[in-house]
């Protein structure tokens, strides 16, 4: 099973292709992405990235890439500083930068609490930078693909531009974990433990299952108390309420994207009953499955709010 699809899926990601912008020298580019991951292609460098999560502008070059997982409004200049810079906020045009420093931007969204850990331990800044990777490498094969869409402007070309800002999204993903799993304890780095990944796998696979630590310790090959000190050391949560937290996700998601009643959604991800299902959301949560559903009905007429693909 591939873990890292499984876990995009149950998050519900929305996104928004931001389009080509050219960045001229007197321009401060404000982006108001408070609710949204971020990501930056820089097609033509220098730019430079003004955070109030930085603790200084992050300068990126050419074919940079730059991640953010902590929503927050930010900027992108050409100088290092904000200072006498003209600001505009971005807009939602597709028209090609004709020269000089640009950026090719997308937001991938989600919202709700409680996030997947994988999420959670996501630096607020995480960059790829050109200069570390294989020049004709599958990463800068596909912006490069990316920018030709744009400045072509051909039939298609919102499709291709979409998936293939997906791949440079999921590239990203990947090398954050990767790099994490080697050094932080976390999600990632507790899936790179092959008995502690197949508990992991198993509960993906079949979060309504009725796991005990018991069950989920025999098909991992390991005593119970063995996976309870490996998960824990490792993710540094037990397996049960890790379970509890993608039964949550799931159930936000069906709750958000279907009209399933409370029932159907208490059976799909692993209770008995909507009582007992509706006392673990509300507490996990912070409000009931009703009031969640209404609120997200509510929100999808707000402007922030990404609806669809």
């Amino acid at each position: 099973m591939d873990l890292l699809t499984d876990i995009l899926q149950d998050a519900g990601l929305h996104r928004r292709v931001l389009a080509l912008h050219e960045l001229p020298d007197d321009v401060a580019l404000r982006f108001p992405c408070d609710k949204s991951i971020g990501l930056h292609v820089v097609v033509q460098g220098p730019v430079h990235v003004h955070a109030p999560t930085l603790d200084a502008p992050l300068a990126l070059a050419s074919g940079d890439i730059a991640l953010m997982a902590r929503g927050c409004d930010h900027a992108l200049s050409v100088p290092a500083s904000l200072a006498g810079l003209r600001p505009q906020t971005i807009g939602e045009s597709t028209a090609p930068a004709v020269g000089g420093s640009a950026v090719i931007s997308g937001a991938y969204q989600l919202w709700n609490a409680p996030l997947h850990p994988f999420f959670a331990e996501l630096p607020p800044w995480f960059v790829l930078r050109a200069a570390e990777r294989p020049r004709l490498g599958a990463l800068a094969l596909t912006t490069g693909l990316i920018e030709e869409e744009f400045r072509r402007d051909e039939p298609g070309v919102d499709t291709i531009v979409h998936a293939l800002l997906d791949v440079v999204f999921t590239y990203a993903l990947r090398e954050v974990a990767a790099q994490r799993g080697e050094s932080q304890a976390g999600w990632s780095h507790a899936v790179r433990d092959a008995r502690v990944r197949r508990a992991v796998t198993l509960m993906h696979e079949d979060c309504a299952h009725p796991w005990t630590l018991e069950e989920l310790a025999q098909r991992a090959g390991l005593s119970r108390t063995a996976l309870a000190e490996r998960f824990r050391d490792a993710m540094g949560d037990t397996p049960l309420n890790h379970l509890r937290t993608l039964r949550m996700q799931r159930a936000m998601k069906l709750l958000a994207e279907s009209e399933r009643n409370l029932e159907a959604v208490a059976t799909e991800v692993g209770y008995q009953d909507a009582f007992s299902f509706s006392k673990v959301f509300k507490r996990t949560v912070g409000v009931s499955p009703k009031a969640f559903r209404q609120r997200d009905a509510a929100e999808r007429s707000h402007p922030w709010r990404f609806v669809g693909a």
